[in-house]
């Protein structure tokens, strides 16, 4: 029985890896920027930021800064409201809690944007230079632990949340076609000048969800997905059991 309670005949077969690292945005600092970088980004960096990650902001966190912000910048709660309406509600609450706080100086409301930025600094630095993620330690894992996992020759493989590609550019050379899926469209386009810059020529990029993948039902032979399985692990799994093709594998 999977989710959904349906049952399937030959499922795929699960190989879960469980990594140390796991990030999520506006929870806790990462220090992927540096300070001298964060001083450079401007506040105006959220009308970068897509709608699934405006709505994933956490409402009940850094109410005065956003307050604070808002208020300097009111065309932001504009831009909220058109990219996610159902955020729309809170940026407006927030921009009436900070026309309600004291008057701040340029030094407090240095702080409240720069503290939001830190807050959020993973979106950030995916919206202002993909490298910043790419050049992480924690990227620089052998290549070997994924392509030594399973058999990848000739395989269709579906990549969810692909960042700057580590292990779709790992198992490239050796499927025969793999299809990233990422929902930022700086990292997408960073896909997509990887591949031209590597002279990849079987890899795809595509806009979607770990939630909402744009495949057909039996897609795929093999889905990866590192660092973003959990936030809503049913829906997660049963979306990528669907993409799966009987017998196939995914790896987490």
């Amino acid at each position: 029985m999977f989710p959904g309670g349906k049952k399937r005949n030959n499922p795929p077969c699960f190989l879960l890896i469980l990594s140390k690292y796991d990030f999520y945005g506006g929870i806790m600092s990462l220090n992927w920027i540096t300070e001298k970088e964060l001083n450079e980004i401007p506040f105006d960096t959220f009308l970068l930021l897509e709608e699934c990650q405006l709505n994933w902001i956490d409402e009940e966190r850094y109410a005065d800064a956003w307050g604070l912000a808002l208020r300097a910048h009111p065309y932001v709660v504009w831009a909220i409201a058109k990219r996610a309406p159902q955020k729309a509600a809170w940026a407006e609450r927030m921009l009436k809690h900070g026309k309600a706080l004291p008057p701040a100086d340029t030094q407090a409301l240095f702080q409240a944007e720069r503290t939001l930025l830190r807050a959020y600094e993973d979106w950030i630095a995916y919206a202002v230079n993909p490298e910043i993620y790419h050049r992480q330690p924690f990227l620089q894992w052998d290549e070997r632990e994924l392509t030594g996992l399973c058999d990848f020759a000739g395989k269709r493989v579906v990549d969810v949340g692909s960042g700057t590609g580590k292990q779709a550019f790992a198992v490239a050379p050796l499927c025969k076609a793999v299809y990233c899926v990422e929902p930022a469209w700086s990292l997408r386009r960073f896909l997509r000048e990887r591949a031209e810059r590597e002279h990849v020529k079987n890899l795809y990029v595509a806009d979607g969800l770990m939630e909402s993948l744009p495949f057909e039902d039996g897609f795929a032979d093999i889905i990866t997905s590192g660092h973003v399985f959990g936030d809503s692990p049913d829906a997660e799994l049963a979306e990528m059991l669907r993409v799966t093709k009987p017998g196939g594998m995914v790896i987490l």
